[in-house]
């Protein structure tokens, strides 16, 4: 039988899982590249044949996606898997139509072919969106079952950036260990917070041998959503956060919205401070498309040491990058902090930015004033740290979830605001959890 030649459309990591579970010992399929979006620097690099297989013994060219139609006529492609998350579903439609005109089908996997099974139960944090407050949903349920006795180990959505092959599985239980791994600003956010609170972290490219790793330590894994996308473990229990401050994106964003159908718990969170009429249209949606979902409503409280040191100040507003960027948020737990405590003024850093933060800017002008936590690698964190300290400000108030000055050194007075999922009323979190995993 002749080889379907195929594409898989990604932005390192959902693309890889795809590959891992179920195209690399495949004969059926030759996968002839990757591409790459969303992520800088992500391209031009290879697959490497340690982690291809035995069918790929030189490994499999990772291209910018805007090669992609050069690639379907040179190679004569079968087939063209889309394989990252957090987009419109008209985008995803573009890219179909683009693909199909040329010719090959085009392919969205589910989870039938892509979650694997584990030996341990499994709760799964998802979202409809990046920066709906995924990260601070995973903390609460690792407290939650810590608090009833769980041995609990998160599992990250990949964020390979690096050596692959040295990431194949990586496992995150000291500071010592982010340092090892030279992890960038976007790993330290998601990772951090977990090894403050005792909980090990593992993370990396091959999701089914970082599986039987964490099974070893765990009595409960905890999948630690990215983006929107869907879980890479089938899980026992499927919590997905819905944000009221984007009403209606639950159901107009891939593959958001194939999270919002197949959960078993939606979290609707930033009740504190969201419109009611947003929550109200996300109540709807709930009813038209998962009425059996247990809703547990939230907030997200900010915490500051010292409030006072905010009033009256010239501020520089730092949040999480991709919350900003892909997530297309135009502020977040910073920006509200400053606004709340009496910031006299929020300083625009777009003047002052330089090199690859004035290329962020450029590809998402929704940011505005606001500068995002880029840090995809150790250039970018220095123009990061150039960037905040070139702003002329009498403080910066950091609204990411980890302390910048581990890596970078800012020269400005800085007040961090952070922020945690608080279950407001019945059900909670904690009563599902007891009633499914003691």
């Amino acid at each position: 039988m002749e080889k379907i030649r195929l594409i898989i459309m990604g932005a390192a990591g959902r693309d890889f899982h795809n590959f891992n579970t179920y195209f690399r010992d495949n004969p059926r399929y030759e996968v002839v590249a990757f591409t790459a979006t969303q992520i800088p620097n992500i391209e031009g690099r290879q697959y490497p044949p340690e982690l291809a297989g035995a069918l790929y013994p030189k490994g499999i060219p990772i291209y910018p996606e805007a090669d992609l139609s050069d690639l379907i006529r040179k190679h004569q492609i079968d087939q063209v898997v889309f394989s990252y998350s957090d987009v419109p579903h008209e985008y995803v439609m573009h890219k179909a139509s683009l693909v199909t005109a040329l010719g090959p089908d085009f392919r969205l996997m589910g989870g039938k072919a892509t979650m694997l099974a584990s030996t341990k139960p499994v709760v799964a944090v998802t979202a409809v969106r990046t920066g709906a407050g995924k990260s601070q949903t995973t903390r609460h349920v690792c407290d939650v079952l810590q608090q009833q006795g769980k041995k609990v180990v998160a599992v990250r959505h990949p964020m390979p950036y690096g050596d692959l092959v040295r990431q194949r599985v990586q496992r995150f239980a000291t500071y010592a260990d982010l340092d090892e791994h030279e992890c960038t600003i976007e790993e330290r956010e998601e990772y951090e917070p977990h090894i403050d609170r005792g909980v090990i972290v593992y993370a990396g490219v091959d999701y089914e041998a970082i599986l039987r790793e964490a099974e070893k330590e765990a009595d409960v894994v905890v999948w630690d959503g990215g983006n929107n996308d869907m879980p890479f473990y089938k899980p026992d229990l499927w919590i997905v956060v819905a944000d009221p401050h984007r009403p209606g994106h639950e159901m107009t964003y891939y593959p958001g919205e194939t999270n919002l159908r197949a959960a078993d718990v939606i979290v609707l969170n930033k009740l504190d401070t969201a419109d009611y009429a947003g929550v109200r249209l996300i109540y709807q949606h709930i009813a038209e498309v998962n009425p059996q979902a247990i809703v547990v409503e939230a907030a997200s409280p900010l915490f500051v040491d010292h409030p006072e040191c905010i009033r009256g100040k010239r501020v520089l507003v730092v949040e999480d990058g991709p919350t900003l960027t892909h997530g297309e948020m135009a502020y977040g737990a910073g920006y509200v902090a400053a606004q709340r405590f009496g910031a006299a003024e929020i300083i625009d850093p777009r003047p002052y930015a330089v090199a690859s933060i004035t290329a962020t800017y450029a590809k998402y002008p929704r940011t505005g004033q606001i500068l995002p936590a880029m840090g995809y690698g150790h250039e970018q964190m220095r123009d990061l740290e150039v960037t905040i300290n070139n702003t002329p400000c009498d403080l910066v108030v950091i609204g990411t979830p980890i302390d910048l000055t581990r890596v970078l050194n800012i020269e400005h007075p800085m007040e961090r605001v952070r922020y945690e999922l608080q279950v407001i009323g019945k059900p909670t979190l904690a009563d599902i959890l007891a009633e499914r995993f003691v």
